[in-house]
């Protein structure tokens, strides 16, 4: 799935921009994503805490492959509109990974429900090292697109074909696979009279109590509005370059895919490193602390990046720039994981980014304006403000979180035992849209 949604963080601005689309447009394009996106990773966040998890990481993907395959033949835009948002198409650039999806909020909980609490960064970590491996061939392959930077209409569809059915192809087979995921069974938790699962067969992977109706977290309602403010911020950032880095690119430096892909599989392999070693530096560092350095270095070189006269100076300072983002974002999903309720997990992985998803979409149509009337560099400027204030956000926000105890058996949570390590101090380890 990684490898698709690279190819398509590559393609899809550089494809639409070809058609005829100005920077305004592309904008509230990328808003329509944004929105649809945000209803359907809140809904599945709900509605997998209930149901299960398995169903949505099958589904979501045969969706954006059928997206996917309608891109490399039509170009009619509504059509581009309505299958850009069914493929989540724009969310992302190609330089961030792939764990970016509608299912990301049942995905992060299927994960967290197989490993101890104590594997869980190292866990996230394997799952971003995968998600830049796959990025990095998705990278290469959107190579198959032979179009030049000032290619007509006409022929853009035929020169985007390639990279777009293989887009399909890749999220197809990444749908197909997750048929052969196992989720333990989960028994329902009924409200009186049931009988109660054995808590010791819940922590050793036996069936766990799961609610029968759908539920607002209350109990993981202290962490979640703290991560509304910080990822509301940071979402104003996220939407100003994720899905416009490719779009940028090209139109600051004069070049193609081609280019732009390699720069992007150059970073995912370099990023390989940094996700596995984010576990170690957060153990070290403190957790807060890590995500809080890693955004406001994000923050701070996309200063020098857009001021950069070459586009391979621009690669190197943006392949720093990732570098220390990919640390951080095994870091914040197993952050989230940790301060959520065994039972809320999911809700709490999606509504964590609701905040974000609109903030987004909001940046997204300024990104747009400033690209047109005023410079291509006025949105990357703005973007540092706003990282360089989340990581400031975040500190403040989470540095004196109370202590959480592990439980002797499983997850479930207890009531705070004092002298008990605190998560921002890296014992065990936000589920971001996107890793911009």
């Amino acid at each position: 799935m990684s490898a698709a949604r690279a190819i398509a963080g590559v393609v899809t601005a550089l494809y639409l921009a070809a058609e005829g689309f100005s920077g305004l447009e592309l904008g509230v394009l990328f808003v329509v994503v944004t929105l649809v996106s945000a209803a359907l990773s809140t809904g599945i966040g709900l509605v997998s805490d209930r149901v299960g998890r398995k169903p949505f990481m099958v589904v979501v993907p045969l969706l954006a492959a059928a997206s996917a395959a309608v891109y490399s033949e039509v170009r009619v835009p509504a059509v581009l509109f309505v299958c850009a948002a069914a493929g989540s198409f724009g969310r992302g650039a190609g330089a961030g990974g792939g764990s970016v999806g509608p299912y990301q909020p049942a995905e992060s909980a299927f994960v967290a429900e197989r490993v101890t609490v104590g594997s869980r960064s190292a866990a996230f970590g394997r799952l971003a090292f995968a998600s830049s491996a796959g990025a990095l061939a998705g990278g290469l392959l959107a190579g198959l697109s032979r179009a030049s930077p000032h290619i007509s209409a006409e022929a853009a569809t035929a020169a985007y074909r390639p990279a777009f059915l293989a887009a399909a192809a890749l999220a197809a087979l990444a749908g197909l696979l997750a048929i052969a995921l196992r989720e333990p069974r989960h028994q329902p938790r009924h409200r009186t009279g049931a009988s109660q699962p054995d808590p010791a067969a819940a922590g050793a992977g036996g069936p766990r109590r799961r609610p029968t109706r759908l539920r607002w977290p209350r109990r993981s309602w202290p962490a979640l509005w703290r991560f509304w403010v910080a990822n509301g911020v940071n979402g104003l950032a996220i939407g100003m370059i994720g899905p416009f880095m490719s779009y940028w690119l090209s139109r600051r430096y004069d070049v193609g895919p081609a280019p732009i892909g390699l720069l992007f599989a150059l970073i995912n392999l370099g990023s390989l490193a940094s996700t596995l070693a984010a576990a170690g530096v957060g153990r070290r560092m403190g957790t807060v602390r890590t995500i809080a350095v890693v955004r406001a270095i994000g923050g701070v070189l996309l200063v020098p990046m857009v001021l950069a006269p070459s586009f391979w100076l621009a690669g190197a300072i943006y392949f720093v720039r990732m570098l220390a983002q990919r640390v951080g974002l095994p870091l914040r999903q197993s952050f989230v994981q940790d301060l959520a309720h065994p039972d809320e997990r999911a809700s709490m992985a999606a509504l964590s980014n609701v905040p974000a998803q609109a903030t987004m979409a909001g940046s997204q149509v300024l990104a747009g304006y400033l690209f047109d009337e005023v410079s291509l560099a006025a949105p990357f400027e703005l973007a540092a403000v706003f990282q360089c204030l989340n990581a400031v956000l975040y500190a403040v926000l989470f540095a004196w979180m109370p202590p959480r105890p592990v439980a002797a058996q499983g997850d479930a949570l207890t009531s705070p035992t004092p002298g008990a390590p605190s998560p921002g101090e890296g014992v065990s380890l936000d589920a971001e849209p996107d890793d911009a």
